[in-house]
């Protein structure tokens, strides 16, 4: 049993080895590999010289290193890194530190017991740090979250979730189109119409970031969100 682990990361040449060595350091539940797929989106920084030279240091890990010749965006990133994936489940990790890979277990333990295809990890459910900062960014996480599930008929918490596991070959049979922080919404409406797809939904930690140590999400991606949410839940074909 495999664990695709897609990392898409832009200007994170700073951060790129922290993640990297946390996710090397997880021991995943049932002895279940890892494959590690990092996905650079044309990065302005030092972020491939990072990678590389992580990989150069740490021959033991199998990291498998990917770059667009354009910055396409954040989905765009995820797309590529999902169809290159061969694991059994896939899970989105973010490049910087706001996820902790440990948690990972706590993911995958519902999706091995057989009773979830899906499992989004929620920052606003269960006893786990979160990191107190924007408040009008959670206000807005909410409303997004509220918005998307009068369309989808979930009753998610946290839609904009980067931690999203799930079976492999769903998410492979599923065309994906938006490009930046559209993703979200966009994975979210077309999983929701899947018939008899079981999604579960638990508690994660939250170390999150000032725009000053790296943030990258703004107000237009919210806007973009909305549009995403409406796009998605009021065309429903394909």
């Amino acid at each position: 049993m495999k664990l695709s682990i897609v990392i898409p990361a832009y200007n994170e040449g700073p951060t790129i080895h922290h993640i990297l060595d946390k996710v090397q350091k997880v021991d995943l539940l049932n002895g279940i590999e890892k494959e590690i797929i990092i996905v650079n989106d044309c990065s302005k920084d030092n972020t491939e010289e990072a990678i590389k030279a992580y990989q150069s240091k740490n021959p033991q890990m199998v990291v498998t290193y990917y770059k667009h010749d354009e910055n396409q965006g954040k989905g765009a990133a995820i797309r590529t890194g999902i169809h290159k994936a061969t694991g059994d489940w896939i899970i989105i990790q973010d490049a910087d530190l706001e996820y902790d890979p440990e948690e990972y277990n706590i993911l995958l333990k519902p999706l091995i017991m057989g009773v979830a295809d899906v499992v989004y990890g929620s920052r606003f459910m269960g006893g786990k740090p979160h990191r107190i900062l924007f408040y009008w960014h959670s206000i807005g996480n909410q409303f997004l979250t509220r918005l998307s599930n009068m369309f989808t008929n979930l009753n998610l918490t946290d839609m904009e979730t980067c931690y999203k596991m799930m079976r492999r070959e769903i998410i492979q049979s599923i065309h994906l189109t938006e490009n930046r922080f559209g993703f979200e919404p966009e994975i979210t409406a077309k999983l929701s119409r899947i018939k008899r797809i079981r999604i579960y939904e638990v508690g994660i930690s939250y170390y999150g970031r000032t725009y000053e140590e790296g943030k990258k999400i703004g107000w237009k991606d919210g806007f973009r969100a909305i549009y995403c949410i409406l796009k998605y839940g009021l065309f429903k074909a394909n």
